[in-house]
C-alpha cells in the first residue's frame, strides 16, 4: 500500500463533488430551464435528476464504505480466545487499506498476545518448579524427619502410647505422600527423567488411585521424540484434562491415547461421564488453549449431556523430528 492512496474523507468529499460536477453538467448541457413558478413537468425533471443524484451518490458511497461496514461487523463478532478471524482481501479497491490495516492489527495482538502467553507460561512453569523443589526440600525433609522421630519414639513410649503413636506415624505419611503428589503435579519429574509415556502413565495411575476410575491407556507407535516444550504442552493438557475428569465428570471409565494420525502427535482424553451440551470455556480450557498455540497445535473439546466429554489435541511433528524417527526406524 502506497503513501500516495487518498484517507477515507478526501475519497468521500470527491466522491460527493463528482456526483454534483456530473448533475450540474446535465443540467447544464440539457434543454431544461426552470419557470419563475415551477411547473408541474419542471419538478418532476428536478426530482427525477435529484433521485438520479442520490442514487449515483448513495452507490460510490458504498462501493466506497462498504469495507468499513465490514470491519465493524468484524470487531463485533471477533472473540479475543478465538484468534485466526481475518477480512478477506478486498484487493485494490476502496477501502482497501482499512482491511490491510484492520487485518495487521489483528496480526500484531495475536503475535502479542502469543509472546505474553508464552512468557507468562514460562513464569509459571519456573514458579511450579520452585514450589515443587521447596515442597519436596523442606516440607518432605521435616515430615521425613517427624516420622524417623516417631519411629524411635515408639520404642521407648509406653505400650498405652503405641497406638496413638501408629495414628500419628501413618498421618505423617499420608501427609508425606500427599506432599509428593502435590510436588509431582507442580513439576513433572517423570517427564524430565522417564519421558512423556511414563508421565502420562503416571498420571492416569493417579486419577485411577485417587478417584476409583478405570482407566485405559493407549500408546500408538511411530511417535518420534517431540522437544520438551511440545512434551510439556501435552503433558499439561493431558494433566488439566484428567483434572476435570475428576473434578466435575463422575465416569467410571476414562481413556487417553497418544497416537500419530497424519503429520500430528494427537493426545485424546474421553470420558463416559456426565458431560453437557453446551461447553463454557471456563479457566481450564481457556489456558489448554493458549498451550496449545504455543506449539501450533490445535485442541477441540466435543462433549454431550450423559454421554461424556471428548479432549483431543493435534500437535504438528516437525519434519526433522519425523525424518530422524524414520531414519532410526
Amino acid at each position: 500500500m502506497g503513501r500516495h492512496q487518498l484517507s477515507l474523507y478526501w475519497k468521500v468529499c470527491l466522491t460527493n463533488g463528482v456526483v454534483f460536477l456530473v448533475g450540474t453538467s446535465a443540467l447544464a448541457v440539457a434543454p431544461i430551464g426552470v419557470s419563475e413558478q415551477v411547473l408541474v413537468s419542471e419538478a418532476v425533471v428536478l426530482a427525477i435528476g435529484l433521485g438520479v443524484m442520490f442514487g449515483l451518490n448513495a452507490l460510490l458511497l458504498r462501493f466506497s464504505l462498504a469495507p468499513v461496514d465490514r470491519v465493524i461487523r468484524e470487531m463485533d463478532s471477533v472473540r479475543v480466545p478465538e484468534p485466526g478471524h481475518r477480512l478477506a482481501d478486498p484487493g485494490s479497491g476502496a477501502g482497501a487499506r482499512l482491511v490491510h490495516s484492520y487485518n495487521a492489527m489483528l496480526d500484531r495482538l495475536e503475535a502479542e498476545r502469543s509472546r505474553s502467553n508464552a512468557q507468562a507460561l514460562a513464569a509459571q512453569e519456573a514458579e511450579r518448579h520452585r514450589i515443587a523443589q521447596e515442597l519436596h526440600d523442606e516440607i518432605g525433609q521435616s515430615l521425613t524427619v517427624v516420622l524417623l522421630g516417631l519411629k524411635q519414639l515408639e520404642t521407648k513410649a509406653p505400650d498405652q502410647l503405641s497406638e496413638e503413636i501408629d495414628l500419628i506415624r501413618e498421618s505423617a505419611r499420608t501427609g508425606l505422600d500427599d506432599v509428593r503428589r502435590v510436588a509431582r503435579r507442580l513439576r513433572p519429574g517423570v517427564l524430565d527423567d522417564l519421558g512423556l509415556h511414563s508421565a502420562l502413565a503416571a498420571l492416569c495411575t493417579d486419577l485411577s488411585m485417587i478417584n476409583a476410575v478405570h482407566v485405559r491407556r493407549i500408546f500408538g507407535r511411530g511417535i518420534p521424540p517431540l522437544n520438551k516444550e511440545t512434551e510439556l504442552v501435552i503433558y499439561r493438557v493431558a494433566q488439566e484434562a484428567l483434572t476435570n475428569v475428576a473434578r466435575h465428570a463422575g465416569p467410571a471409565n476414562v481413556t487417553l491415547s497418544l497416537t500419530k494420525i497424519g503429520n500430528n502427535a494427537v493426545l485424546e482424553v474421553i470420558d463416559d461421564g456426565r458431560g453437557q451440551d453446551t461447553i463454557v470455556p471456563g479457566s481450564g480450557i481457556l489456558g489448554m488453549r493458549e498451550r496449545a498455540a504455543l506449539v501450533g497445535a490445535e485442541l477441540t473439546v466435543t462433549s454431550a449431556a450423559r454421554r461424556g466429554t471428548r479432549v483431543m489435541l493435534s500437535v504438528p511433528i516437525d519434519p526433522g523430528e519425523q525424518s530422524s524417527a524414520e531414519q532410526r526406524s
